[in-house]
């Protein structure tokens, strides 16, 4: 029987990492894909609930916050006979680290007390997450009475279900009620999840992050960034081994762990809002960092985790099989070093970058062409490796696939960008090799001009990749949005990239395409062949932006406030690529990703392009350049944090901005940075 993914977009997504809650629009778990899910296990599929066997419809769903959902519903068939119902039924529920807890609330506007029986009936299989995600159901475990409640388990794996003056039959609670005229009733239960095994764990303290304040004459911003960080929130975790280091799992539900890339884009992201996230992600990587060569998990010394696992029936549990976690893990060091991340915490990461940076020279370039490059040899690895790991992502423009060894070309870009900026930082700390480091940069600059750039009858571009035997896969991506900000392409390049992107085969109104709609492989409901993932494009963006290309940026920006709204303006991790001139609203992904953290990110990364915020706090600047005009307004933002210095602006429609909170040492000032 084929077994297909569970159509998230239709379902409410409950979440406080790692756990979350997957069900109806009324709070039934009782369907395909449903359940409770901890991690990477599935410790409820079912907890239906009814109320003396009558119909309950829902009225409303809404988020009420971080990790909270509220379901408003009707006992249609309780109380006075006639139109109007008079029994409604609210569920509150709430994600917590260790389960799960909701309340139930009955209220009555019949003129007769109301007897029935609230039912909840429980059922689990305990399966992994990665047989959740591909739709299949496993054998129901058995439940017993425990004091209060009901308790199951297996493998070292213990979930307990308690309900206050609840009755406890096999697999069900049940509490009866009297609901008297004008009155309301609460029951409850609650789930706890006990996992001596867990590789990561919640987070209970506050955020890492300041929460700004910000209005805008649009107010889908004010609505995207308010939305954004409360799922943010819900998507901090640690590991077991370091509790203290918080890092953003990758995405509900599937990917509630500590995962390379996305980690490291996220934090990146955050950057204007402060330091401590980006801190303690690098950290948590770096405790990881690889220190031997080992085929089969992908690891090499010096190279950055790719995805750790409690235990997993796809890949190695711990394993290391991504191209660009490496360089982006010294990216986001420097970057947050300027953003004010302490020296005392920079200085103790450098042998760590050093380590690094020996990678991309050597492991990551294992035929010595001067690219850097992947081959899952083993067959049990991921086979495209890059940020488009799906396995027909890399494509020439007739839509045949490309073979390995594959040297992406953002994966140059950012270790171009690597190479300069981990040069920095060996500079500003008086540690040897920043030459080298420097020369190996511009060697890589002149080898990619000479073999990655391509022209169609539209004119030249860089492809995507070179495929096994050096040929340029001539696809055109949005990876090539990323080399903007790599400090490897000059200003010719860019603004030829800049006009490749903001084209209508890639710009479709509601953001940046994966893969150009002119393509052979185009598909606007791929994975990663012409889809839009918000994350690529408030990256894009924010590199033009930096680049001057301030209309390509607004351009982009424009694109993601469109979307919002049609995802109750919690952005997914990717949606249909569609062109809004072929539809009003995009379309959505069924298996994507929400909340998820670089998606979310994307909100602060596209308030970081209109605010144009670049800070050097070593040098004691911070450079403004806002996109004139501004894409949204009028906008005031205050509480961006940069180094130990609060700051704030006013900014004009026109995109001119005034300084009105500025705590510190800081210069602030409009010239352009020097770096």
């Amino acid at each position: 029987m084929a077994h297909r993914q569970p159509a998230l977009h239709a379902l409410d997504v409950c979440v406080l990492a790692p756990t979350a809650v997957l069900s109806d629009h009324s709070g039934q778990i009782d369907g395909p894909g449903h359940g409770v899910l901890h991690a990477d296990i599935r410790v409820l599929s079912r907890a239906l609930l009814s109320v003396d066997g009558t119909s309950l419809t829902a009225v409303r769903t809404v988020s009420d916050g971080t990790g909270r959902s509220r379901f408003a519903l009707l006992a249609r068939d309780l109380g006075d006979a006639g139109p109007d119902p008079t029994v409604r039924v609210e569920r509150y529920r709430q994600a917590t680290v260790d389960g799960v807890v909701e309340l139930i609330v009955l209220s009555s506007t019949a003129r007769e007390p109301v007897r029935t029986t609230v039912r909840l009936a429980l059922a689990a299989d305990l399966i992994d997450m990665a047989l959740v995600k591909a739709g299949r159901n496993g054998v129901a475990v058995p439940m017993r009475a425990a004091p209060g409640g009901l308790t199951w388990g297996r493998d070292g794996v213990t979930v307990a279900v308690t309900g206050a003056d609840a009755d406890v039959t096999d697999g069900e609670l049940s509490w009866p009620i009297e609901l008297k005229p004008r009155t309301s009733v609460e029951v409850g239960w609650r789930l706890r999840v006990t996992d001596p095994a867990a590789v990561v764990t919640g987070v209970s303290t506050p955020a890492e992050w300041s929460r700004p304040t910000v209005t805008a004459a649009d107010r889908r911003l004010v609505a995207l960034l308010d939305r954004s960080l409360d799922d943010l929130a819900a998507l901090r975790l640690a590991t077991v081994d370091q509790p203290g280091e918080t890092f953003l799992a990758a995405g509900a539900p599937w990917f509630f762990t500590l995962f390379g890339r996305d980690s490291l884009w996220a934090a990146r992201l955050l950057l204007p809002l402060g330091t401590e996230l980006a801190g303690s992600t690098l950290r948590a990587l770096a405790g990881r960092q690889g220190s031997v060569r080992d085929v089969a998990t992908a690891a090499a010394p010096g190279k950055i985790l790719h995805e750790l696992r409690r235990n997993s029936v796809q890949l190695p549990s711990v394993y290391y099989g991504s191209i660009d976690a490496t360089p982006l893990w010294v990216c986001l060091l420097h970057d947050a070093w300027r953003w004010g991340l302490p020296d005392a915490q920079v200085e103790a990461l450098l042998p760590h970058l050093e380590l690094a940076l020996a990678w991309l020279a050597d492991d990551a370039d294992p035929d010595g062409d001067g690219f850097l490059e992947y081959w899952d040899k083993t067959g049990n690895g991921l086979a495209n490796q890059g940020w488009k790991d799906s396995g027909d992502s890399i494509r020439f423009a007739d839509g045949r696939l490309a073979a390995p060894p594959i040297a992406l070309c953002e994966v140059q870009g950012y270790a171009h960008e690597a190479a300069t900026k981990g040069a920095a930082l060996l500079t500003a700390f008086g540690r040897p090799g920043a030459d080298r480091w420097l020369s190996y940069a511009d060697r890589l600059a002149t080898r990619f001009r000479a073999r990655f750039w391509v022209q169609d009858s539209t004119g030249p571009y860089p492809a995507i990749a070179l495929d096994a035997d050096k040929r340029p896969v001539d696809a055109l991506t949005s990876n090539i949005g990323h080399l903007v900000g790599s400090g490897m392409l000059n200003e010719t390049e860019i603004a030829t990239i800049a006009a490749r992107l903001t084209a209508p085969d890639m710009s479709t109104g509601f953001g940046l395409r994966t893969m150009s709609g002119s393509a052979g492989g185009f598909s606007p409901l791929s994975y990663h062949c012409g889809s839009v993932w918000p994350h690529d494009t408030a990256i894009v963006a924010q590199a033009l932006a930096s680049a001057g290309h301030g209309a390509a940026a607004a351009e982009l920006v424009h694109g993601l406030l469109r979307a919002a709204p049609a995802f109750g303006y919690r952005l997914p991790e990717l949606y249909g690529g569609d062109a809004r001139s072929d539809l009003p609203q995009p379309a959505a992904y069924p298996a994507a990703c929400h909340p998820q953290a670089w998606a979310a990110a994307a909100g602060v990364g596209i308030l970081a392009v209109l605010t144009g915020v670049r800070p050097d706090v070593p040098r004691g600047v911070v450079h403004l350049a806002p996109v004139r005009p501004s894409p949204v307004g009028a906008l005031t933002v205050r509480g961006l944090r940069v180094g130990g210095s609060v700051l704030g602006l006013d900014i004009g429609a026109d995109g001119r901005a005034v300084v009105v909170q500025a705590s510190g040492s800081l210069t602030v000032t409009d010239r352009p940075p020097e770096w």
